[in-house]
C-alpha cells in the first residue's frame, strides 16, 4: 500500500495567524510522520513567519522542517497538480491549477478542510462528497471536530508524553522562563496566558485581576491587544524583561513564539485565554483551564459556535462549575445578555480546580478520537 508521493495544503490568511497556524501544523505532520513530500501554498509568508521563525518571508519558495512552502500569488505560475490537493478553509484553488488536475489521467485527491466546530450538523457534513460544478474532480469535505464521526483534531505523535516530561522537569520550566525574560512561577501565583482579538472586555478583566487577592502573571505575545493594554497601562505599555506592575497584576511581554514553544507556554500556565483555531485546540492539549474568544463573525455564527462548543465540554462538569465557566467565557466573548467580566471571572477562578481537573480529563478523552493528519492519509489511501 502506498500513500500518495506528493501532497499540496492552499491556505490563504483571513483569522490573522490561525489560518497559517493550522496549515503549517498539518503540513509539517505529514512530512515529519508519513514521510510526505508536501508542499504548503501561503498567500502570506509574514504572517508564518511570526510563528516559523525559520520562514524567510521574502523567499518565494524555501524549505522548512521539511515542508516546501511556497508564496500563493497571482496570476499564479504553472505548477503540476500533486496527487493529494488539501484545499483549507474553502479558500478556493488557482483555476490554472485545477485546470491541469482535470487533464491527469488519475484525477488527485481533494480534500476541502473546513473551520472547527463543534455544530451537531457537522457529523452529517464529514467526508461527504463536493463534485466540481464543471470538471470530473471528486472533491470531498473534511471537518475538523470533537466526536467519531468527524476528522478529529490535530494531534502529533508523542505530544502528551512531551507535555507531561516538561512538567516534571523543573528545571526546563525554569530555563523556559528565564528565556522570555519572566520569573518562574512564585508560590500561589496565578500565571496565565492571553492571546485574543480586540476585546472589550479586556480592560475590566485586567482591572479585576489588578484589585484581586491572589497575584496574577500574565503573559502577552507582543502586538496583542496593543490598543487597550497602552490605554489600561496608561502608554506603559510592557516590553520583555520590563512587565508593567499594577496592584496584583504583573503584565509580562514577550516575543511571538513558535508553534513549539507557544505549547510549552500552555502547559506551563494555570490559565489560557486563547483565540481562532489553532491556539483553541492547542489549549485543550494542555490540559489546563481555559477560555476561547471566538472570531468574531458579523452574522452571530460565532455566538453558535461558542454555545455548542460548550454544550460539549460542560457536560461532564458538575453544575456550579459549569455555570461559572459558561458566565466567564460568555462575558470573554461579549455574548448577548452576558454578565460584566470582572464577577464573572472570581467565579470562573474559584472555580479552577474542578476545571484543572476536567481539563486533563477532556484532554485524555480527545486523544481517543483520529488525529486529523493521519486521517487525511487514510482517506488518501482509499482515493490514490
Amino acid at each position: 500500500m502506498n500513500v500518495a508521493p506528493r501532497w499540496d495544503i492552499f491556505c490563504k490568511v483571513v483569522d490573522n495567524y490561525g489560518d497559517a497556524g493550522v496549515g503549517w501544523r498539518l503540513a509539517r505532520q505529514l512530512a515529519a510522520e508519513h514521510a510526505l513530500d508536501v508542499t504548503l501554498w501561503l498567500d502570506e509568508l509574514a504572517a508564518l513567519a511570526r510563528i516559523a521563525p525559520a520562514i524567510d518571508p521574502a523567499c518565494a519558495a524555501q524549505k522548512v522542517a521539511g515542508v516546501t512552502v511556497r508564496r500563493w500569488e497571482e496570476p499564479f505560475a504553472a505548477a503540476a497538480p500533486a496527487d493529494v490537493v488539501v484545499e483549507a478553509f474553502g479558500c478556493g484553488l488557482p483555476e490554472g491549477y485545477v485546470a491541469a488536475m482535470a487533464r491527469r489521467a488519475a484525477a488527485p485527491a481533494w480534500f476541502i478542510l473546513e473551520y472547527l466546530s463543534a455544530e451537531p450538523w457537522v457529523d452529517g457534513a464529514h467526508a461527504l462528497p463536493s463534485p466540481h460544478p464543471r470538471l470530473p474532480l471528486p472533491r470531498r469535505f473534511w471537518f475538523p471536530g470533537f466526536t467519531p464521526k468527524t476528522g478529529g483534531l490535530l494531534r502529533e505523535r508523542g505530544l502528551f508524553a512531551a507535555r507531561d516530561a516538561l512538567r516534571g522537569d523543573a528545571a526546563a520550566q525554569r530555563a523556559l522562563w528565564s528565556s522570555l525574560r519572566i520569573p518562574p512561577v512564585a508560590p500561589g501565583e496565578l500565571r496565565v496566558s492571553l492571546f485574543c482579538y480586540p476585546n472589550p472586555a479586556l480592560p475590566a478583566l485586567l482591572d479585576a485581576w489588578a484589585d484581586g487577592d491572589r497575584p496574577v502573571s500574565c503573559v502577552v505575545p507582543e502586538g496583542v491587544a496593543v490598543g487597550a493594554v497602552d490605554a489600561w497601562t496608561g502608554g506603559s505599555v510592557p516590553h520583555p524583561g520590563s512587565p508593567c506592575v499594577r496592584g496584583r497584576l504583573s503584565l509580562h511581554a514577550i516575543p511571538f513564539l513558535a508553534q513549539d514553544d507557544y505549547d510549552r507556554l500552555l502547559w506551563l500556565c494555570a490559565v489560557n485565554l486563547v483565540r481562532g483555531e489553532d491556539s483553541f485546540v492547542r489549549a485543550q492539549w494542555a490540559a489546563r483551564t481555559f477560555a476561547w474568544h471566538a472570531y468574531p463573525q458579523a452574522d452571530g455564527a460565532h455566538w453558535r459556535k461558542l454555545e455548542a462548543f460548550l454544550d460539549r465540554y460542560a457536560a461532564g462538569l458538575g453544575a456550579a462549575p459549569a455555570v461559572a465557566l459558561r458566565g466567564f467565557w460568555r462575558a470573554w466573548n461579549g455574548a448577548p445578555e452576558a454578565g460584566p467580566v470582572g464577577p464573572a471571572w472570581l467565579d470562573f477562578a474559584a472555580a479552577h480546580p474542578h476545571l484543572e481537573r476536567h481539563g486533563e480529563a477532556w484532554a485524555a478523552g480527545l486523544a481517543s478520537l483520529p488525529d486529523l493528519a493521519d486521517g487525511l492519509v487514510k482517506a488518501a489511501y482509499s482515493r490514490v
